[in-house]
């Protein structure tokens, strides 16, 4: 089989992503109680209605800053989610010199179009333009319209396209949309589907 584009996932395979770290970081960025961060940014429906699309990033940070009684900047909450995601390092390393082209699919909202160039340096500028998130399609992994939207996007046929995720359920949803989909955590797990898959 031939593969023309693999497809990633963010947390859990480019990035370790902890989450309390990031509630922490902005807690003390804005000089708030990090369980006043928890609920305006979780127990709210904020961070839901970001990641769908419902709020754009304005309207987002508007309205956590209006829940916090403080001012929040892009600038802020990118901090915040760069200091809770660690990139992994032997997965990038294996990315470094695959000849086929890479995107990204998250079930995140817009602001992380603009975070992931400074969380993920060494995927920039090749993935510009190609990330992806479930913001832009109002649609989230595992759903396989939100696969068939991205491919649409890429023009990339299904059966051509391997995607990689932590989840199973994504993974199922992948599938469920035509794509070649695997489990995978770490380096040594993308290089053994990377050899399965002859992607090179």
């Amino acid at each position: 089989m031939r593969i023309d584009l693999l497809l990633l996932d963010v947390d859990g395979v480019l990035v370790q992503y902890q989450r309390m770290q990031r509630v922490l970081h902005l807690a003390q960025a804005l000089d708030v109680p990090a369980a006043s961060v928890q609920a305006a940014l979780y127990e709210s429906g904020l961070e839901t209605a970001h990641d769908s699309g419902a709020l754009d990033a304005t309207a987002y940070l508007a309205r956590l800053g209006q829940q916090l009684g403080r001012t929040v900047d892009a600038r802020t909450w990118i901090a915040a989610r760069q200091a809770a995601s660690h990139p992994q390092d032997a997965v990038l390393q294996r990315l470094e010199h695959l000849q086929v082209p890479l995107a990204v699919l998250t079930n995140n909202g817009a602001l992380m179009v603009q975070a992931l160039p400074s969380l993920l340096p060494a995927l920039f500028p090749t993935l510009n333009d190609r990330v992806f998130c479930s913001a832009d399609f109002g649609l989230r992994k595992p759903q396989p319209a939100v696969f068939q939207r991205v491919l649409e996007v890429l023009q990339v046929a299904p059966a051509r396209t391997l995607f990689v995720d932590d989840l199973f359920a994504n993974v199922r949803g992948a599938r469920a949309a035509g794509l070649h989909a695997e489990t995978v955590r770490d380096g040594r797990g993308l290089g053994k589907v990377l050899k399965h898959y002859a992607v090179r």
